[in-house]
């Protein structure tokens, strides 16, 4: 597995970004895989998961905004969020864990990407 983030930027509050995680390794569709944020002075914390089945999990703080979601046909994974705030600022990362079900823990995920990059601005 070789995840390659993309599509961060800046953005108004607001306004909305896609983020993508390719997998150049073409096994995206045996990993459930998930999407994690860290605030510059922050720790990384959990924004969002989908299992293989599609089933999916999100942070209280994200939910009703974000949408996870994965093409594995196009071995590639999505983030949409909408309504971005100002405390959505972040460095964003996609992981990737060979296992059925998503976890919200990032030492559950065995694989990252290099993350992208996201800052709304007020």
């Amino acid at each position: 597995v070789q995840l390659q983030a993309s599509g961060g930027g800046l953005v108004q509050a607001g306004g909305c970004l896609r983020l993508s995680c390719a997998d150049s390794g073409r096994t995206f569709s045996s990993y459930s895989m998930g999407w994690f944020r860290q605030a510059p002075g922050k720790e990384r914390e959990f924004v969002a998961a989908i299992a293989w089945s599609g089933y999916t999990g999100y942070a209280e703080s994200v939910k009703g905004r974000f949408t996870i979601s994965r093409d594995n046909a196009k071995n590639t994974g999505y983030l949409l969020m909408n309504s971005l705030k100002p405390e959505d600022t972040a460095v964003y990362y996609c992981a990737a864990r060979k296992y059925a079900s998503y976890s919200g823990s990032l030492n559950n995920y065995d694989y990252w990407g290099q993350g992208t990059e996201v800052t709304v601005s007020s």
